[in-house]
């Protein structure tokens, strides 16, 4: 009896990104790194973003900006939590994590969340396999999120996390957080995980 395989299961993932979210190819370079890891996901298996943090705090409030970016495209098919609205944070994090196993079967988790760095690396965008570990930078024991993570260095780590994520900049978490939607609706348009619209809808869309 002769055997078959799927070969994406011996595809290995891509490498770890790190981009200045001013760079001029951030977003095709990040949209094309995500797409490659959404080609590798079987069909059947939902992709469900869960975007971290709080709109209390100017630098945390980069997972719930992503989110509502998101939302506003209107897609019904982009399973999402975490917005400006309806954040998810510390205080519901494991019951949503538990909802959203509830809700899907296998679903394959993208987490998306603010973070503490060097100086010479604020303004960049992580996007690696892998887990991100929310709260870490302020000391606190959160669930683990994510097959795979984006992250925003936001502001400069190592003293007084709470009041240097109190007193980041709104233009940097803003800018950050637009080019992170942007570069995850194109790869999901790439890796044909949502309905393909018309040029001119989708630049529009873009343009928001």
């Amino acid at each position: 009896m002769e055997l078959s395989l799927d070969p994406q299961l011996f595809q290995m993932p891509p490498e770890p990104l790190k981009l200045h979210h001013t760079e001029q190819h951030t977003s095709h370079l990040l949209s094309k790194q995500l797409t490659a890891y959404f080609e590798l996901i079987p069909s059947y298996q939902p992709i469900v973003f869960v975007c971290i943090g709080t709109d209390r705090s100017t630098g945390d409030a980069l997972g719930p900006l992503v989110g509502s970016r998101l939302k506003k495209y209107n897609f019904s098919d982009i399973n999402l939590y975490g917005t400006l609205d309806d954040p998810v944070h510390a205080m519901n994090l494991k019951d949503t994590l538990a909802s959203i196993q509830d809700q899907y079967t296998l679903p394959y988790l993208v987490g998306i969340d603010a973070c503490l760095g060097q100086l010479s690396s604020v303004g960049c965008i992580q996007l690696a396999s892998g887990p991100l570990k929310p709260g870490a930078g302020v000391n606190k024991e959160l669930p683990a999120v994510g097959d795979i993570h984006m992250t925003g260095i936001v502001n400069v780590g190592g003293f007084m996390e709470y009041f240097v994520l109190q007193n980041t900049r709104l233009s940097l978490v803003m800018n950050m957080s637009e080019v992170i939607a942007k570069s995850i609706y194109i790869s999901l348009l790439n890796a044909k995980r949502i309905a393909t619209f018309t040029a001119n809808a989708s630049a529009t869309r873009l343009g928001q």
